[in-house]
C-alpha cells in the first residue's frame, strides 16, 4: 500500500527588531562592565567599598579569570 507523502510546513523565523533589542544589550554590557570592574578592580587604592569583604567574594573567580591579586 503506497502512501502519498504529505507537505509538511515550516513556521516562518520571527524578527526582532533592533529598536526592541537594543535596551537589552546596552544593559547587559552595563552590567558585564560592572561585574569586571568588582572582579578585577575591586581592591586597594581604587576601592569603593571599604573593608575587604568584596575582595574575600570574589577572590577564586579573580584568579580563575587571570587577574592578579597579592
Amino acid at each position: 500500500m503506497a502512501q502519498a507523502a504529505v507537505p509538511q510546513s515550516r513556521p516562518a523565523p520571527i524578527g526582532i527588531p533592533v529598536r526592541d533589542l537594543l535596551p537589552w544589550a546596552i544593559f547587559a554590557g552595563v552590567l558585564a562592565l560592572v561585574l569586571i570592574y568588582f572582579v578585577g578592580a575591586e581592591q586597594g587604592a581604587t576601592s569603593l567599598i571599604s573593608g575587604n569583604v568584596v575582595h574575600e567574594f570574589v577572590h577564586d573567580g579573580r584568579h580563575l579569570l587571570g587577574f592578579p591579586c597579592h
